[in-house]
Order: structure tokens, then sequence, then C-alpha cells
């Protein structure tokens, strides 16, 4: 069997570090050194709880620059921001890439500490004292990007006085709120994790290895300091995409992932010159920034926040999540296509989530069971920016008009995974079996792209008699345990 399961996370209620206090001492001791503990935790479920916010922030950041980036160009764009808008496009690309590998890489952290692995992310916008802004798909603007840019900027940027106009603008645009940055929470992380006083050295587990992602199966192939990286067919004006996906063994390797990963995005440290180092994500935000018009950006005309969602309200109504306002898909070619972009996001998820349980295999003639589904990722990571790629050129509403729609990346119900191997294996072909439905009702009447759908559906056979073979010998095993 594979690596015992976890279980999912509850949401806790606001933790600001501001109002966070230690307890009296007949209560228990409270404090490690100079750092506060929140009353209802101890040291190591704090360590967790924080990873798990990381977590979310990490997987919030990469699907909203995601949709920025799918946001940008179009045939209605203005013929002098074509080229622009391309290179940029790939920028940001690039960084939702490496935001992936931090979001990797937490979770070895989680893992090495005992935690439950946690993919989860903001589905509803809700305050914090780590979480940069509340949660929004929108398309590519000047206020967007000012949000971005302040949530990875580092301490000694804020301070100075070219900060002001980007950061009250970023706060206007988030109602007036003042954009957190992400940097805060990896400088809490990291003073926790130093403290031999919360967290000690029982905390960290010394059998999980084989259990964590390593750079040679999910980082390989993304240049950086490798070499320039043959995914993502970058332009050449672009920073190839460096992805950290940091093995963690103890203390000192987990500080270490922690420190680049701020490094290169959210709190990145300031050169000799005074400048930020320029791959950072706060570099070349900014650099974004300052070249992007103020006025009629390069952008489609696609919604905030698209929503596959058909229940409740009428047909052509935009629904309300609390205080997240949604657009309603209702083109039915729009709709279908986001149907299958939100089964092959929850695949993506499912099968990231499930490569961590698996440990590698020993055949080097063969593909192995955590060797398929590396492979799967990154399959559904094309296959998720194929289907935005159509989503973005179709109408929004049933009605037409000028508006179009949008990947929704909708979480699905659950991430949480079932507790006996096979089941894990059927969950695999439950999706591939929602897919075939979806990709049959849309290949009908001539559509356009029937074949990607085509050759879709038959690599999901081929992916669906491997998982059953999996799934058998699965079975088989509990059969006889």
């Amino acid at each position: 069997m594979g690596f015992p399961p976890f279980a999912p996370l509850q949401k806790t209620n606001d933790m600001r570090p501001s109002t966070r206090r230690s307890l009296s001492p007949i209560t228990g001791v409270r404090r490690a050194g100079a750092l506060p503990l929140p009353p209802e935790q101890s040291w190591h479920d704090y360590a967790v709880f924080l990873l798990h916010v990381a977590a979310e922030i990490e997987h919030s950041l990469m699907v909203q620059y995601l949709y920025a980036a799918y946001s940008l160009g179009g045939a209605s764009t203005d013929s002098k921001w074509h080229e622009a808008a391309r290179q940029w496009r790939e920028v940001i690309l690039g960084i939702a890439k490496e935001e992936m590998g931090h979001l990797i890489t937490v979770q070895n952290i989680i893992r090495l500490i005992g935690g439950p692995l946690h993919l989860d992310r903001e589905a509803y916008p809700y305050r914090s004292g780590f979480y940069p802004f509340p949660f929004a798909l929108e398309p590519l603007t000047k206020n967007s990007l000012a949000k971005y840019v302040v949530a990875e900027s580092p301490k000694e940027w804020q301070a100075s006085p070219a900060a002001k106009e980007i950061m009250d603008r970023a706060a206007k645009a988030d109602d007036g709120r003042q954009i957190i940055p992400v940097g805060r929470l990896y400088e809490e992380m990291i003073q926790v994790f130093e403290n031999h006083g919360a967290l000690t050295d029982d905390d960290f587990r010394d059998d999980v290895g084989p259990y964590e992602a390593t750079w040679d199966e999910w980082g390989r192939g993304y240049g950086g300091d490798r070499g320039r990286g043959e995914r993502g067919n970058l332009g050449d004006q672009a920073v190839p995409p460096d992805v950290l996906v940091i093995r963690t063994t103890d203390r000192a390797s987990a500080l270490e992932a922690l420190r680049r990963i701020a490094r290169q995005g959210e709190a990145p440290e300031v050169e000799d010159g005074g400048e930020p180092g320029t791959g950072s994500h706060f570099h070349r935000f900014l650099k974004i920034y300052e070249a992007f018009p103020d006025r009629n950006p390069p952008s489609r005309n696609i919604p905030t926040n698209p929503t596959a969602d058909e229940s409740d309200g009428g047909a052509d109504d935009d629904k309300k999540r609390g205080p997240m306002s949604c657009a309603r898909i209702t083109n039915p070619r729009a709709l279908g296509w986001a149907h299958l972009f939100n089964i092959r996001y929850r695949k993506l998820l499912y099968t990231l989530k499930h490569a961590f349980h698996v440990a590698p295999g020993d055949a080097v003639n063969r593909p192995t069971a955590r060797g398929n589904l590396i492979a799967w990722t990154f399959g559904e990571m094309y296959n998720l920016r194929s289907i935005a790629a159509i989503l973005v050129t179709l109408p929004l509403k049933q009605d037409g008009g000028g508006e179009l729609a949008g990947p929704p990346f909708e979480l699905p119900y659950s991430l949480t995974l079932p507790d006996w191997d096979a089941d894990k294996w059927r969950v695999h072909r439950d999706l591939i079996a929602a897919s075939a439905n979806v990709i049959h009702s849309l290949d009908v009447g001539g559509e356009a792209h029937h074949d990607y759908l085509r050759a879709l559906r038959d690599h999901d056979k081929l992916d669906d008699q491997i998982v059953a073979r999996l799934f058998q010998a699965a079975r088989d095993a509990e059969g006889n345990a």
C-alpha cells in the first residue's frame, strides 16, 4: 500500500500576527523567544497551519497569474502591442510555473514535519494576516498588476518613495485595503523553523524521503540556472522559468527551501547596486507594470471570475458567492469547454496529490506508477493551456455579445484522497469517464477543435488502460494483505 492518507485542512479563523497573544504561564508556555503563539495551537500545529496558508497562497497566485496571462492578446489588440503582449504573456506564464514549484516544495516541507498535504486554495476571499488580497480571476490591467507587484515586493522597496504610487493604486483596486506582501508569511515561517524552542528535532521525520517530490522528476526541462528550459516555448526576450522543486530532509534543508522560495518570488534580496534581483517575481512584474498602458490594455474582453456553475438563478443571471461576484458562462459551446476545463483542472490537482503517496519504483525498462502520475500531471498543464486558449475566443453569453468566456478554475467538491490504494486509482477512472462524456457532447455538429478533442479522448483511453492495471494490482495486494 502507499503512504498513509492525510486529513484535509479545516479553515481557521483570522490569524493576524498583530492580534496573536501568548497565554499566561498557568496554561502552559506559549512563547519561543520573541515568537507569540495562537492560543489554540501548539508550535508544531502552527507550523503546519502556516505551511497550509503558504500552499493556498502559492496555488491562488499561480491560478490568478495563469488567468491574467491567458487574457493577453487577441484579435482586438492594437497591433503596436502585439509583440509586447506576447512577451508579457510568456513572462507571466513562467512566473506561474515557478509558483507551481513553490506549491510542490511546500508539500515537501509539510510532509517532512508530518502534516497533511494541502493543495486547496481560497475558494472565496476572506481576510487574514497573510493573504495578499481576495482571490479573483481577472484580465490583466494596470490595477491588477499593481496588486501583483505589491504582493511580491521586498521590504526595502515598500519603504521607498517609488513604491507609494503603486501601493496606493493596489489598495484602491482592492476596495481600499492594503495589499499584504507574501514575504511576511515566509518571514514568519522561517522564524518558526529556526527556533528550536518552537519546532524540536523530533518534529522532523527521517522516513519520508521516498514520498517527497524531487527536481529530477518535476523540474527537469525548466532551465533556470541549469540551462535554458525546453518546456514553455518562451520567446527570446523572456526569462526562462527556474522551477524550484526542493527535497527537504531536516531543519536546515527546510529553511533553505523557504529562503530560496522567498528570494525567488515573495521577498527577493536587494543586490549591491540597490536593484532587486532580475529573476524575482517582483522585478518581472514591476517591469511589466512600468510599460503597461493605463488605458485600453492589450487584454481580451474576458470577465472577472467566470463560472460554469449552472445552479440557482436564471440562465442569464450572474451569481454571487459571498463577497465575490461571478460571471456565468451561458453560451452552450463555451459552457461545455468550461466543464471540460474544470475536469482537467481537478485531474491535475488530484494526480499531483496522488504522486506524493506513491514511492518511486525500481523498474528502469518500463514506466512506474509514480512516473505515470508525474507524466499525467505535466500533460494536464498543457491541456489547461490548450482549453483556456479556446475558451477566451468563445462568447460568454448565450445570446452572443462582445464579452468572451474564460477558464473558470473552479475547485472540485473534494481533493481528499480515498484511504485505499485501489480507490485512489478508481478516482482517475471516474475523471476520465467524466471527461469522455463532455468530449462526446462537444464533438458534435462540426466542432472547430475536433482534432484536439479526438486526440484527448484517445490519449485518455490509453491512460485508462494503465489505470485499470494499477487498480487491479492494488486490489489484489489489498486482498492478500
